[in-house]
């Protein structure tokens, strides 16, 4: 065998370890690059998710409004468009296919019944679970 040939065959059976490391090295600063701005839209879509499910719960409740003569109580909640209150003669849910959803942050949507000149309201609180904040963790309402 001449020996040409054989270092050939060696050399070109697999990478070298400055190879991998190069590769490695573009593969995390691509990854540093991209993956904060997948993790933002990934955020935007949540509080989307969030608008268009709200939209959703309120169309149940004007059906719910349109059958019974009224919105649910507070102490009812969003319960009631699944499940017929007491008090709630011509109920004819559910409402909602598949029930009441939570927010895409797994928590319950909250709802106010309509007082006297106000609109009801449902809203999530967002990622953070409370009152306020500012981007994802801003409260996301079915009204200003």
């Amino acid at each position: 065998m001449h020996p040409n040939i054989s270092t050939q065959r060696r050399r070109s059976g697999g990478f070298t370890l400055i190879e991998l490391l190069v590769v490695l090295a573009i593969l995390t600063l691509l990854a540093g690059l991209v993956g904060p701005r997948v993790l933002n839209q990934l955020g935007g879509a949540k509080s989307k998710t969030a608008g268009v499910q709200i939209a959703d719960i309120e169309k149940s409740l004007d059906l719910f409004k349109l059958d019974v003569g009224r919105y649910p109580t507070n102490e009812e909640g969003l319960n009631a468009l699944d499940n017929r209150p007491g008090s709630a003669p011509g109920w004819n849910g559910p409402y909602m296919k598949g029930g009441v959803p939570t927010d895409p942050w797994g928590k319950p949507y909250q709802y106010k019944a309509p007082a006297a000149g106000a609109e009801l309201q449902v809203l999530s609180l967002g990622a953070d679970g409370t009152v306020g904040g500012d981007g994802e963790n801003a409260d996301i309402r079915n009204r200003p």
